[in-house]
């Protein structure tokens, strides 16, 4: 019986897989690839052997990998366990997969080289991949951060090199039978082969334990990548994902599908912003209410727990919690402060290159834009379970932070970290809402407080009132152009009005201080990470980028795009504007300006192309932008031509054509999601996901009110992928960051009407 045959009728668990086995002959690698301190925060099970590290290797053939980065639907878990799959030799079928909970061991380290700013005074690291110090935070605070596209970049190597291990030590264990030289061997395929002879994974394993791992590991010079140009990889990819069958069918768990015995279910009331004090309720509206089990109060909000939800959110509307404070927040005000603060507020310079203040003393061209505060909008709001005995809390969860999120948990409820066990959960969606751990903090102290385990699920209008939003912008945008050159631009200059909201989230995630603290930390400071991807893509030799820091009323944070997907607004929008001012075609505007960038220059002309560029002319309805993300070297680079129009109901958006390079494509059917997601997700911010505070209350309060685009509105996508030699890139954040820009540039080509503010049409916020 081969390995296909035993796993077919294998009636084991993904956790009895992953922990390995001795008895069962197990073999798991890839304990010596980090410092020996760093232990795994795999248990093993009975009579299991438990090596500490990223791959196991069961006698059934079964490979499973860890993987510590949050599943969220970008298909990370698909993505890191075919590294493994490639390196190794492994046929994909007998590929699986489990969380792994936080350790030093799975530190994600590149990320903590860019977000140094954030933990230190350092400047950002980013550059120095190999920085000793990201490194070492990293792996002392358990930093396995789920972010800014850092996945491949963190965890491909040490992959690399566990399932290269494991290589070795299989053909090993098969030449030592052969009596031949185990470099000679072919590993493929889930079998190790020497001319007609061969063996599964799980004949050898318990051999392959005994051997003594080559050092350094012997890792394929070909790198574990997918040929995007051939057509049948469109119908039948080479590794589909894995989660699909499971979200297909149901059985897939989210945090909010956890069942414990005994649980109970919870609801739960923050304060208007501004007014977050809990002053006074009516626990007698709920007296002898059948299914009610507790109410839990706190300084900040008002928890119902119930034998079911729905019987938890129909008592706290029956209780009716009345909430105080300094005074309830209206996001007009925050918006004229933002405008306000060009001239008021001292800017405060970011980046400097040439000497743009002199060439800009009288610029030959200005314009403001403006972007409204965005939410997340996930489909599954916040929801966490926890179970404390009086000694342990047991914490399941979606965490993008996980460690972070663990912390605080515990600090919470007066627990140090050894005392909280966190079991990482899936999430339905976060674009960034997951890095934020309010609703853990809560979940622990209610679960405290009633005695029982407990699941916390945020209504909706929660979700939109207490997740930071993605900050507002207030942008002034100057150029002066080189004379009597039709229209080159010498000096460029970008003033971003803005609360330091990279600093603020910062000050949440490594400091764990609440919003309110973190935003007065954060104040006047200027924000690097913030106004990141502010710097045009372009040859100008002078360039200044500004941050005026302004202070708001309410807490901002991270949503997908980030600081790109409104500077890209900016930039890309200003250009075209510049081009028109100089009476030129907006793609060979920006073409002249991309003589030293092949890359980009190629995008740009594949997407015109593949839309059939028309020069951008009045009435036409197209618009063109374009979006860099990453180091100029290497990085991610994407061109959109857009086609829309004003129409019934407001834009109307028909097709999206986007040339993209993201160096090496590791997965071709998951990067392709990844390009049509974030374009969708970036016409949702093109015309809608925005809200407004009244009385310190969202407005919508409701997904149908936030103007998302359904179906019927998604527009014909192109997609055309350059095949490319240069490293791997992330491709979520990218149509995140283009499409708004190329929509807005499209309806003024359509209407002849400039919208420079985001949600486009939208007036205040």
């Amino acid at each position: 019986m081969d390995w296909r045959e035993k796993l077919s009728q294998l009636p084991v668990t993904r956790r009895g897989l992953i922990a390995g086995a001795a008895a069962g002959g197990g073999l798991a690698v890839a304990w010596w690839l980090w410092p020996r301190h760093y232990s795994s925060p795999l248990t093993p099970g009975p009579d299991e052997r438990e090596f500490g590290g990223w791959i196991t290797i069961g006698r059934d053939g079964v490979v499973t990998v860890a993987v510590p980065q949050l599943e969220m639907g970008q298909g990370v878990t698909t993505l890191l366990a075919q590294v493994v799959a490639v390196e190794l030799g492994a046929d994909w079928r007998q590929i699986a997969v489990e969380p792994a909970p936080p350790s030093g061991l799975y530190a994600n380290v590149p990320l903590a080289a860019k977000w140094a700013p954030l933990w230190s005074n350092l400047p950002s690291l980013a550059d120095d991949p190999g920085s000793r110090l990201a490194e070492n935070f990293a792996r002392s605070n358990a930093f396995i951060a789920t972010a800014d596209g850092t996945s491949l970049a963190g965890y491909e190597p040490p992959l690399r090199e566990a399932a290269a291990t494991a290589r070795s030590l299989l053909a090993m264990a098969a030449a030592a039978r052969w009596n031949v030289e185990w470099e000679e061997c072919e590993v493929v395929g889930g079998l190790v082969r020497h001319g007609d002879q061969e063996y599964p994974f799980g004949d050898l394993v318990v051999d392959a334990a005994q051997f003594d791992p080559p050092e350094p590991p012997p890792v394929k010079v070909e790198l574990a990548a997918e040929d995007p140009s051939p057509a049948e990889a469109e119908l039948a990819p080479a590794f589909p994902r894995l989660d699909l069958p499971a979200k297909v069918d149901g059985s897939f768990l989210f945090a909010g599908d956890i069942r414990l015995p005994g649980m109970v279910y919870a609801s739960i009331r923050h304060g208007p912003l501004g007014a977050s004090h809990l002053l006074r309720f009516d626990p007698e509206a709920v007296a002898g209410m059948s299914g009610v089990v507790a109410v839990v109060k706190s300084q900040k909000y008002l928890a119902v727990a119930a034998e079911s939800w729905w019987i938890a959110e129909q008592a706290l509307r029956k209780i009716r919690p009345v909430f105080g404070g300094d005074g309830a927040v209206e996001s007009d005000a925050a918006m004229e402060a933002l405008e306000a603060a060009h001239g008021a507020v001292d800017a405060q310079r970011t980046i400097d290159v040439g000497d743009a203040d002199d060439l800009l003393a009288r610029p030959d061209y200005a314009e403001t834009y403006t972007v409204a505060p965005a939410v997340h909008a996930a489909i599954e709001t916040a929801s966490a379970t926890a179970r404390f005995d009086g000694n342990t809390l047991e914490l399941w969860i979606a965490a993008q932070a996980p460690e972070m999120t663990r912390r605080a948990a515990g600090k919470a409820i007066g627990l140090s970290p050894q005392d909280v066990v966190l079991y990482p959960t899936a999430a339905g969606g976060s674009f960034d809402a997951r890095l934020e751990r309010r609703h853990a903090i809560e979940v622990a102290q209610v679960a405290k407080e009633v005695g029982r385990p407990v699941q916390l699920t945020w209504p909706r209008v929660q979700e939109f009132q207490s997740v930071p939003v993605r900050t507002p912008v207030s942008a002034r945008m100057e150029a002066a152009f080189v004379p009597a050159s039709g229209g080159r631009i010498a000096a460029w200059r970008a003033r971003l009005a803005m609360p330091a909201t990279a600093r603020e989230f910062g000050r949440r995630l490594f400091d764990n201080k609440t919003a309110e603290a973190a935003m007065k930390h954060s104040e006047g400071k200027a924000d690097v990470l913030a106004c990141e991807g502010a710097v045009p893509p372009y040859a100008i030799d002078n360039v200044a980028i500004d941050h005026l820091p302004v202070s708001l009323p309410f807490p901002t944070g991270r949503l997908r795009g980030n600081a790109p997907a409104y500077t890209a607004f900016f930039t890309e929008c200003f250009i075209d504007e510049l081009a028109e001012r100089a009476g030129r075609d907006p793609f060979l505007y920006r073409m002249e300006m991309l003589g030293r960038m092949p890359r980009m220059a190629d995008c740009l002309r594949r997407a015109t192309r593949l839309a059939g560029w028309d020069g951008g002319r009045r009435g036409t309805g197209q618009g063109l932008a374009m979006v860099r993300m990453g180091s100029p070297d290497s990085g991610g680079r994407i061109a959109c031509v857009a086609q829309a129009a004003l129409g019934e109901g407001g834009v109307r958006v028909t097709k999206l054509h986007a040339a993209v390079d993201i160096g090496r494509i590791v997965n071709h059917d998951i990067a392709r999601q990844q390009i049509e997601g974030g374009l969708i997700f970036g016409l949702s911010l093109a015309t809608g996901s925005s809200i407004a505070y009244e009385d310190g209350k969202p407005v919508p309060n409701r997904l149908s009110g936030l103007s998302l685009p359904t179906l019927a509105d998604c527009p014909d996508i192109v997609v055309e992928f350059i095949t490319s030699d240069a490293p791997a890139f992330d491709p979520g954040e990218l149509g995140v960051a283009v499409a708004p820009p190329a929509i807005a540039n499209a309806l003024y080509s359509a209407t002849g009407v400039r919208f420079r503010r985001l949600p486009l049409l939208s007036e205040g916020i």
